[in-house]
């Protein structure tokens, strides 16, 4: 227990002392008449625009030399396709001409062997132009889907429209009504080549190994493409 002696040779602390320790209020701030109350600045809100944005598969314009290919298949289907057409409106006057043709290589056959010779080689003709210009149309289709290999088809088709033209200018495409046909194919050939000749521009070989067309979107709303 503690000594009451000890106690009382404590000194009571003083009232000064005790008013010193208590808390002072605080004296209200001074600002000049007039002026505006000080304004706080709220917290900086946190961005709901995320940098890091994923990819997006898109479909963008293609590019010039591709076009350029593409402008040229077209004309060469306007060109084979007139052909076609004009091909049918003379074979008339086409399968006694072919038949004379077969006949000069030999006449010893009867005449119904050279008229279904002649129809043999009029409808196989025509047969190949159509459906070359069929695959190639498909494979324009697939051209532009970027599919891959596509360009040796389509020299293929060039090599067989060659080869047909090559073949029937003195067989089905002999006298003066398909004087205009044989130049018809021939421009036709012409552009085929040109189209097969753009699309191997480097611009276009890529655009081709691409095989798809990213686009990003980041935080400015300004879209890149890759």
């Amino acid at each position: 227990m503690t000594d009451p002696t000890s106690r009382a040779g404590v000194p009571a602390p003083e009232p000064r002392d005790l008013a010193s320790r208590a808390p002072q209020p605080r004296a209200p701030e001074l600002r000049a008449p007039g002026s505006a109350p000080p304004s706080k600045t709220p917290p900086q809100r946190p961005t709901l625009a995320n940098p890091n944005t994923a990819p997006v598969l898109t479909k963008l314009t293609p590019p010039f030399s591709v076009r350029v290919a593409e402008l040229f298949w077209i004309l060469g289907f306007i060109c084979g396709g007139f052909a076609i057409v004009y091909l049918f409106v003379i074979r008339k006057e086409q399968l006694p001409l072919i038949s004379d043709a077969v006949r000069a290589v030999d006449a010893t056959r009867s005449d119904q062997t050279y008229t279904t010779a002649a129809d043999i080689i009029f409808w196989s003709v025509f047969g190949l132009l159509v459906a070359t210009l069929l695959v190639q149309i498909t494979l324009l289709v697939s051209f532009m889907a970027r599919r891959p290999h596509i360009r040796l088809w389509q020299l293929l088709t060039w090599v067989v429209q060659v080869a047909t033209l090559a073949l029937s200018l003195d067989l089905a495409l002999t006298g003066e009504r398909a004087a205009p046909l044989q130049q018809i194919l021939a421009a036709q050939c012409g552009l085929v080549l040109l189209a097969l000749l753009a699309s191997v521009i480097p611009g276009a070989l890529a655009w081709s190994a691409r095989k798809h067309d990213v686009v990003r979107q980041p935080s400015d709303g300004v879209a890149t493409s890759r």
